[in-house]
């Protein structure tokens, strides 16, 4: 896939990743190439759907939820997979989900304030999802490091 990229396009949503505010005229200057060839990129890297959206990224301890955590997701069969995810994507502490090889069916990440809130969304929430057979938590005590993206 990266080959589909040359240098511009890479170096484009570098700073991007970044920075995703970033002014167009600042990457065109950073990258000595004209305004109107940045504006031409992005619109083209958008269009092609590689840009989904510009995003601000929120501390969600700051925001009060201090546990983070991943839980994995077992079926009672596999044919539930879609409605329980379906049903998922209604509960505002689920931040990512995915449907996913392995002992669970499903992974999904969350954010609580603490422990006690954890369990009420697992066993008052998730768990009273049809076809939901199990879950198993892992708690993250720290995020190292994110990236967005493998453009370098």
């Amino acid at each position: 896939m990266e080959n589909q990229f040359d240098y511009i396009d890479r170096q484009i949503l570098s700073k991007l990743r970044d920075d995703a505010r970033k002014a167009f005229s600042q990457i065109a200057e950073e990258l000595n190439v004209s305004n109107s060839l940045i504006h031409q990129r992005i619109k083209k890297l958008t269009a092609e759907g590689v840009i989904k959206n510009a995003e601000f990224v929120l501390d969600e301890k700051k925001l009060g939820y201090k546990t983070k955590s991943y839980t994995g997701i077992r079926l009672r069969e596999a044919r539930f997979a879609k409605e329980v995810m379906r049903e998922l994507e209604k509960i505002d502490e689920i931040v990512e989900c995915n449907f996913v090889s392995g002992s669970y069916a499903i992974f999904i990440l969350t954010y609580t304030r603490d422990n006690e809130h954890l369990q009420k969304v697992l066993y008052d929430k998730v768990h009273l999802i049809n076809g939901v057979a199990g879950t198993d938590s892992f708690i993250c005590f720290d995020t190292c490091f994110k990236r967005n993206s493998l453009i370098r």
